[in-house]
């Protein structure tokens, strides 16, 4: 669903007549704005199918610093496998990251570990591994990306559309004080409705996610 197709069913919801384009005046710019702000809720409710990617870092000698492109801030790692050598990446905090390479002498070999690194220039998320590639590596790095937000009349929707539009018409309810019929409480708890039925359906994909296990 486009942006466009999104901010026209919050308008009918909210018995406004529909626009050609998102930004055709004041109110339809501030019913994407809402938008918005719905599709973030929604995004960072549960990692959604739609928004899982691999992203693929290739390793240089001595280099041991790298940008997750396209991550953003907003992400989250599931798994970060180093390809070559058939290694499953184990996190460890920056306190022991800091021992291994300020402390000590860091090593040189196959990376095995990772952590958090701060943020590159295009605002993307960085990460350090160790030990310091000796050479050229492939690391995989199983990864949620949650979108950039809608802009575009044509822009679409990657996470389920129901929840995202529900929400939007219950804020935008709360901000204008009266729908002429259902409260905005009552708003609000069709979208949790929404929301929590399009996870329990997406769930049932990953159902090791929602286990949990003792050690």
């Amino acid at each position: 669903m486009t942006y466009l197709d999104i901010v026209n069913n919050v308008l009918r919801r909210l018995r406004e007549d529909t626009v050609t384009t998102v930004n055709a005046n004041t109110y339809s710019t501030m019913v994407g704005d809402f938008i918005n702000d719905a599709k973030q809720l929604v995004e960072n409710a549960w990692d959604w199918s739609n928004l899982r990617s691999t992203l693929t870092l290739t390793t240089a000698a001595d280099d041991y610093t790298y940008s997750l492109t396209g991550y953003q801030d907003q992400g989250k790692i599931l798994n970060i496998i180093n390809d070559t050598s058939n290694i499953v990446m184990e996190y460890r905090p920056q306190t022991w990251f800091d021992d291994k390479f300020l402390v000590n002498t860091p090593a040189s070999g196959a990376p095995q570990y990772y952590t958090f690194s701060g943020i590159d220039g295009s605002g993307d998320a960085q990460i350090d591994v160790y030990p310091k590639p000796d050479g050229v590596y492939s690391i995989k790095v199983k990864s949620v990306i949650r979108n950039v937000a809608l802009s575009s009349d044509s822009d679409t929707l990657a996470i389920p559309s129901q929840p995202v539009i529900h929400m939007a018409v219950a804020l935008l309810a709360r901000e204008r004080g009266e729908t002429g019929g259902t409260s905005t409480p009552e708003y609000f708890a069709i979208a949790d409705k929404y929301l929590s039925d399009a996870v329990a359906l997406d769930a049932q994909k990953h159902p090791e996610e929602t286990i949990f296990y003792t050690p």
